[in-house]
């Protein structure tokens, strides 16, 4: 069964991918400490699921004979994924700026417009809202739970290591025609590239649009600051 965006299936993908966010705000107190069981399990369950949905799609290409170059973890949330993974182990707050910005951005653009050609209940759609759900789950852990937060200067770093993460994409699509990053060209399903211009045109666009959102997501996080009046949130300029 195709996929069909804004359709049931759609909804339910959303819902399952917000429980991640969902669950860490409710039970925000309990986990708040640091040192305690209930942190550490929560930190490494979510370890365990993004590990667990690469892991398991790369098993799945295997056994159903469909893997190939197109496989290769080179897709942002590809790459997302085993950054949040060590994020929620090691609390790194430099890598934190680029999760924090590049996962949600890259992840919240998924789920409102997957890339995405089977529906439920295939493993892949299963798959898909899941593992995207992680990502956001990540940062948000750390900044609900650990009292994380990104700055204005974080933004343009973050930017910048998307350019960095993109080299290696752009090489491999001039390698073997694929479309990590969608740097070649759009997605074949719909997408939010579509209001932008032709290819290569749309890249330009690109850098603007990512500034834009990346900024928006400060603000939202400066304001939940101001209206909750969050005691714990913190600025470190450290790297733990």
């Amino acid at each position: 069964m195709a996929f069909e965006a804004f359709s049931p299936a759609h909804g339910l993908g959303v819902a399952i991918a917000a429980i991640f966010v969902i669950g860490i705000i409710v039970f925000r107190k309990r986990l708040r400490d640091t040192g305690s069981r209930a942190n550490r399990n929560a930190r490494y369950a979510l370890v365990a699921i993004l590990v667990g949905c690469e892991l398991s799609l790369q098993a799945w290409y295997g056994i159903t004979n469909n893997w190939g170059l197109y496989s290769l973890p080179f897709q942002l949330c590809s790459i997302m994924m085993w950054l949040s993974a060590v994020l929620l182990l090691t609390r790194n707050r430099k890598l934190y700026e680029v999760t924090f910005f590049l996962g949600i951005m890259g992840a919240f653009q998924a789920l409102i417009t997957p890339n995405l050609d089977v529906s439920y209940p295939q493993f892949r759609f299963f798959h898909f809202f899941i593992a995207h759900g992680a990502i956001v789950g990540a940062s948000v852990f750390l900044t609900v739970i650990e009292g994380y937060r990104p700055t204005a200067a974080s933004v343009f770093r973050a930017l910048g290591w998307l350019h960095v993460l993109a080299i290696p994409a752009a090489i491999t699509n001039v390698m073997t025609g694929s479309n990590f990053m969608f740097l070649a060209r759009k997605p074949d399903t719909a997408s939010m590239l579509d209001l932008l211009a032709p290819w290569p045109w749309y890249l330009l666009q690109l850098e603007l649009v990512a500034l834009i959102l990346c900024f928006s997501l400060l603000g939202i996080v400066r304001l939940a600051d101001r209206l909750w009046r969050v005691p714990h949130a913190r600025y470190p300029n450290s790297n733990s």
